[in-house]
């Protein structure tokens, strides 16, 4: 990068003398600077402002670089209706007994079993028009169990039994249990898109109520055309498979 300039200079009597001197060309002075900053950029864990610079790098897959040149798994996208559904408990449950209602004609009072450490629910439902007792009793179902508990005619309901329905007319309404696969473990709480055991915790009855969340998924939350159960396009399913309904296709869950 080196070279002799000569000059010629004129001395007072016309006399002309040779200096010779060794100066950095322009080219070589910008490729030194460049070469520094590359290296400040690339082997320098801390950059200018105080900050690494090297996270921030990312080869041609996507694979985010740590500062020792490792490569480490980009961060999942989230989807945010599954932030939405996953602040729902929604477990398998058992109907262990069913009775009617003293005070309403159209009410069944049930005890279920969702797992709880200190025994069954009871939960109300309006199936008495649909369905006999005995079609309930020891059958298993799904329950949604982080609602707050509600007074119906006198009997506080602790969950909500969900089922599908085809509306059709006030006689000719079909409504049928949402049944989990065979051999699901009672009280198992379920998912949507694929299973997973290690589920964020629900959130508690009144956060439930008051940001209104089962108001938010009921109207996208429907069987399709094979009757299984799905918010929008994410599959309803237990660690035994999807939850169905016995006939009911495309109809609204509630």
């Amino acid at each position: 990068p080196l070279r002799p300039l000569t000059t010629k200079l004129r001395g007072g009597r016309g006399a002309t003398r040779t200096t010779t001197t060794t100066t950095t060309t322009t080219s070589a002075k910008a490729t030194t600077k460049a070469n520094a900053q590359a290296v400040s950029l690339t082997c320098s864990p801390i950059g200018s402002f105080g900050f690494p610079f090297s996270k921030l790098r990312r080869n041609f897959r996507g694979v985010v670089l740590s500062a020792s040149g490792e490569d480490t798994e980009a961060p999942a996208v989230v989807d945010e209706r599954q932030d939405l559904v996953n602040s729902l408990d929604i477990r398998v449950g058992k109907i262990l007994s069913v009775k009617e209602h003293e005070e309403a004609d159209s009410l069944f009072i049930e005890a279920i079993d969702v797992g709880d450490e200190d025994g069954p629910r009871t939960i109300v439902s309006g199936l008495r028009p649909y369905m006999p007792a005995s079609e309930l009793e020891g059958k298993d179902c799904v329950v949604l169990c982080n609602l707050k508990p509600r007074n119906m005619r006198g009997v506080k309901s602790h969950g909500m039994l969900l089922c599908a329905s085809d509306k059709k007319g006030e006689e000719d309404d079909v409504v049928e249990l949402l049944s989990p696969p065979e051999g699901s473990p009672v009280g198992e709480r379920l998912c949507f898109g694929g299973f997973t055991g290690d589920l964020p915790d629900p959130f508690g009855p009144n956060k439930i109520q008051k940001k209104k969340i089962w108001e938010k998924v009921q109207p996208d939350l429907k069987t399709d055309a094979q009757g299984g159960a799905q918010f929008q396009d994410l599959p309803m399913v237990a660690s035994t498979g999807q939850i169905k309904s016995k006939s009911l296709t495309n109809s609204n869950i509630s």
